[in-house]
């Protein structure tokens, strides 16, 4: 049996702000549990979701020391859905309405965590093979673990992974603050460790000790060694090049499945959706207040309103794609002027765009369930889910060609008659618009074609056990 212990700041279901929350609370379901034990560690925020709180039982409790003092460490713990999860509980730490609160009070919160989840492993009686962690907020457990664990018996020969879900976000700060915080030696602030451009860099901390490193798509993994995407690693992501690989990302494909789906009007499958998918999109132009018209190509887009997400290209060529036979629904909450660019575009072109500036679960399953086509032109995009939520909808995707949007849709080839989706190559809001205007006239002049499209779509398969074999093949590698 291999031990493996997840550590992350989020996981579903009890608490979640991105997809790093989906990928710590679905992934570890899907190893197979005659040779994986798989268990996972998160704080103990006050803001856990409330109907979860009373399956969440105390354990056990120490004194560690930590940035001058000795700190409490409550240790909780649930099992949900066949994992084991602990909870690190410090009320001082983890007493708050969000789990991130920004710089410079994060640092401490992190990297108390970081230090922590390893001081309860003894305690708990669990020792890994593996420690796999989950971007910057648990950058430095790699570091401890070499530091300062591995002289006892218990911690040594311990692996670590360190997974970067977006290298945009490392914990950067003044030396000075994170060596008295972590209690790290003059040593690990070098070039060669923690020191980035005269500050401290926990993300990298645990890039430079980890023994492995994943990324969430393969294009990404290689885009990450070049200035552009490297956000200033790239020369680390280089010189790691043996030990970094690249594994999709799933979704859960119980939650997003047409057939099951409680949130969308009606059902359907990929034997049924040439009849029933657009009894969705009818529903919802009328919840909307859209002109009901089964045949006006709907368009969907489910994100968060920034730059990363290529919303200034959209913005650039609004106008011209209101010209179109379309309509555009938008859900998602971000950057102010984004969010009142829909709202402006709303207003100006009442029949055709719906912005709906919120975030609502069962919105978005009607967004996906609904649209013919699904626009996603990210400047960078290290995974993406949104785009396997589409094709698991047979909602056919237009990205831009980055990171695991380029792994996961393969572009349409009418000579060939192959493709899942469209794709664009330079981040150039005509090339965007002429890839939309390529897909409007095979959904108005080639309708079997485009279900053709449908049909390979829903076939694909980006369920969380297609990506853990790939995780277990590096774990079995990683042990020996």
């Amino acid at each position: 049996m291999k031990n493996i212990l997840f550590v992350a700041s989020e996981c579903v279901p009890f608490i979640k702000t991105g997809g790093l929350a989906d990928v710590v609370g679905s992934l570890p379901k899907c190893f197979d549990k005659q040779y994986f034990d798989v268990r996972v560690v998160i704080p103990y925020y006050s803001c856990i979701k409330d109907q979860y709180k009373p399956q969440i039982t105390y354990r056990d409790h120490f004194y560690m020391s930590f940035n001058g003092k000795q700190q409490y460490v409550g240790i909780m713990e649930t099992e949900y859905e066949g994992v084991k999860c602990y909870f690190i509980d410090n009320q001082e730490y983890f007493t708050c309405s969000t789990p991130y609160s920004g710089m410079p009070y994060d640092l401490e919160k992190f990297i108390y965590f970081s230090k922590a989840s390893l001081s309860i492993l003894p305690v708990i009686g669990f020792r890994p093979d593996v420690i796999h962690c989950h971007d910057w907020q648990t950058g430095l457990v790699p570091v401890y673990l070499k530091e300062r664990f591995q002289g006892g018996d218990f911690y040594r020969g311990i692996k670590s992974v360190m997974t970067i879900h977006n290298l945009k976000f490392q914990g950067v700060w003044d030396i000075k603050t994170i060596k008295y915080i972590s209690g790290l030696s003059d040593y690990y602030f070098t070039p060669d460790k923690l020191e980035f451009s005269k500050d401290a860099n926990l993300l990298k901390g645990g890039l430079v000790f980890a023994d492995a490193i994943t990324t969430v798509s393969n294009t990404y993994a290689e885009e990450i060694k070049t200035p552009f995407y490297g956000e200033g690693l790239d020369g680390l992501m280089r010189a790691r090049a043996h030990d970094l690989r690249g594994i999709v990302n799933g979704i859960d494909y119980d939650d997003y499945n047409p057939e099951t789906d409680k949130f969308i009007a009606k059902n359907y499958s990929a034997k049924t959706f040439r009849k029933e998918k657009v009894k969705n999109k009818l529903a919802l132009q009328k919840e909307l207040g859209l002109p009901e018209d089964p045949k006006t190509m709907m368009i969907g887009v489910v994100s968060r309103l920034t730059d990363q997400k290529g919303f200034d290209l959209i913005a650039y060529i609004m106008d011209e794609l209101c010209q179109d036979n379309i309509q555009l629904v938008v859900l998602g909450t971000g950057d102010e002027r984004y969010e009142n660019m829909f709202r402006h575009f709303a207003w100006k072109y009442g029949n055709k765009v719906s912005a709906q500036i919120y975030y609502s679960e069962a919105m978005s399953h009607k967004i996906y369930a609904s649209s013919d086509a699904f626009l996603m032109p990210s400047l960078f995009e290290p995974c993406g889910l949104s785009q396997l939520m589409s094709l698991r909808y047979g909602t056919v995707p237009i990205v831009r060609e980055t990171g695991g949007l380029k792994d996961t849709v393969q572009p349409y080839n009418e000579f060939e008659s192959t493709g899942t989706g469209f794709s664009f190559t330079n981040y150039n809001a005509h090339e965007m618009l002429n890839t939309i205007r390529y897909a409007e006239c095979v959904y108005y002049d080639r309708k079997r074609e485009w279900n053709k499209i449908v049909d390979r779509a829903m076939a694909q398969d980006y369920s969380w056990p297609a990506s853990a074999l790939q995780y277990q093949a590096m774990y079995d590698w990683l042990i020996g």
